[in-house]
């Protein structure tokens, strides 16, 4: 039994209505395009000036849930109007807000270089690159091994295509931010594994 509810000691109740807190489903599948999203905008957050936590935005759906921030509909009514992500943000929570991108994430080995990587890339996170796919291909022998050589050539762009076929990403050899994020998010996985208990 997985402890949470005031009965319990604690002084809230999970509700599983997304007008209160947040619905978690033990063995759930999620959607891939989903998935997809919040890797590519996982290093992203919301601030307002003088206010050092991140902001949490409250998502209702406007129709049978309401609350005072964003809702689908609304967002949806204005994204087909024109609005940018962060006219639509500055919409329902004020003009102060900003959209910030974090430079390191926690677990992260080493941050992602700020463009994508490809065949003519070369330096020091290609070599960091190949040397993270070697060694997932370790735990998943499917992905071939690569010289790590710090040159992102056409053995690198096969090892990404084939790593991207595994993880459900689009099969494009080439190393965008969620392929980074997921190459390192593996490597952590498969090292960790590896560590003495």
């Amino acid at each position: 039994m997985i402890p949470g509810y005031r009965n319990q000691g604690y002084d809230f109740t999970i509700t599983s209505s997304t007008a209160y807190d947040q619905k978690w489903v033990y063995g759930r599948n999620i959607f891939e395009n989903i998935d997809y999203l919040v890797d590519t905008v996982f290093a992203n957050y919301l601030s307002r000036p003088g206010v050092r936590q991140p902001i949490f935005t409250s998502y209702c759906d406007g129709n049978r849930v309401t609350c005072d921030g964003l809702s689908q509909w609304g967002s949806q009514y204005l994204a087909q109007q024109g609005y940018s992500a962060i006219e639509i943000i500055r919409y329902f929570y004020g003009d102060d807000m900003y959209i910030n991108t974090a430079e390191v994430i926690s677990g992260v080995p080493s941050s992602y270089p700020g463009y994508a990587l490809t065949i003519g890339s070369s330096g020091e996170k290609v070599l960091q690159l190949q040397n993270q796919l070697n060694r997932i291909a370790r735990n998943y022998p499917a992905i071939p091994s690569v010289t790590a050589d710090g040159i992102y050539g056409p053995a690198t762009a096969e090892a990404v295509r084939t790593f991207q076929k595994i993880f459900n990403l689009p099969q494009t050899g080439i190393t965008d931010y969620p392929t980074w994020y997921a190459i390192s998010d593996i490597y952590v996985g498969v090292t960790r594994i590896s560590e003495p208990g």
